[in-house]
């Protein structure tokens, strides 16, 4: 019981809802709130187990669907985070969705187009794996990506113009039933670095490496003060976004799942009652499958 209360008191924590004095200093990355590595594997089991139990929930209730958004920078942990949290979920009920760089098509629409076609259903969970947030985070950090995008005009303050668009869009999907819950991974230099080395020291992840990487990470700063500005200006109540420590991977997991079950229990989803009519077919239809004859395994009289 302690270990559940320490997590969630962790979880509200993580949480910005009002991001104007956000200071992404103030946000240790390997900071563990209390929480035990060898607690974690048995905390993450019953996370995702709960988390399983509401999906059925939202499916059945078929009023609200949960996106959950992954950012981070390279070897953040999102991969890990879907395979571990997602895991236990019906996959009919869940989508991932990554967004690389925009395709050519793609380019041809506003920058939110692409997105608004992944958006999951009523009744399911849809995971971005990246997302629309790319658009003031590697596209502010390398600003001759918006050459390629085709704007009629590039404002003077396109940044805050396209915080301004996020916000209103997230502001319209919650109004519509979306829950919309924001994690970014906040690992530091120094693991960033240590993970990077494993997978060169490890010939089976050699794959995961791009030399680009290392282009990327000479833009440390740039990229963070990206990170924090946007936290600043796009966390909302209704679209807030929880700032996970990520230097250890096994908490990061255990923190996202928490999250969503949080959220999601905070719903007060049901499975839908039967009215007296659907109730009266069900009981003729169990008389007549009945009638059939005994079940299978039992004996007949």
């Amino acid at each position: 019981m302690v270990a559940k209360m320490q997590l969630s008191n962790v979880v509200k924590q993580l949480r910005v809802d009002k991001g104007e004095k956000f200071r992404l200093a103030d946000h240790d990355p390997a900071d563990t709130g209390g929480l035990d590595k060898s607690d974690a594997k048995a905390m993450l089991g019953e996370q995702v187990e709960r988390l399983s139990a509401l999906q059925e929930k939202l499916y059945a209730h078929d009023r609200w669907a949960l996106l959950v958004i992954l950012q981070g920078i390279d070897t953040a942990g999102k991969d890990g985070i879907i395979e571990h949290v997602m895991s236990g979920i019906n996959p009919q009920g869940c989508q991932v969705s990554s967004f690389k760089a925009p395709s050519a098509r793609e380019l041809e629409h506003d920058f939110l187009w692409r997105h608004v076609l992944e958006l999951p259903e009523r009744g399911r969970i849809g995971v971005f794996n990246r997302s629309y947030y790319e658009e003031v985070l590697v596209v502010r950090v390398h600003p001759e990506i918006l050459a390629r995008q085709k704007l009629p005009l590039v404002a003077k303050d396109i940044w805050q113009q396209r915080f301004e668009d996020i916000n209103a869009f997230e502001r319209y999907l919650a109004r519509n039933g979306t829950l919309i819950l924001k994690f970014f991974l906040h690992i530091s230099k120094e693991e960033q670095r240590d993970r990077l080395l494993a997978r060169l020291d490890d010939p089976d992840k050699h794959w995961k490496f791009e030399l680009g990487d290392l282009a990327e990470r000479k833009l440390w700063d740039e990229y963070m003060a990206a990170y924090e500005d946007m936290i600043r200006q796009t966390s909302r109540p209704e679209a807030p976004w929880h700032v996970v420590p990520a230097d250890r991977k096994w908490l990061g997991r255990v923190l996202v799942a928490a999250a969503m079950v949080d959220a999601l229990e905070r719903l007060d989803l049901s499975i839908p009652k039967l009215d007296a009519e659907a109730t009266k077919q069900l009981k003729v239809a169990r008389e007549q499958l009945l009638a059939e004859g005994p079940r299978k395994g039992t004996k007949r009289a």
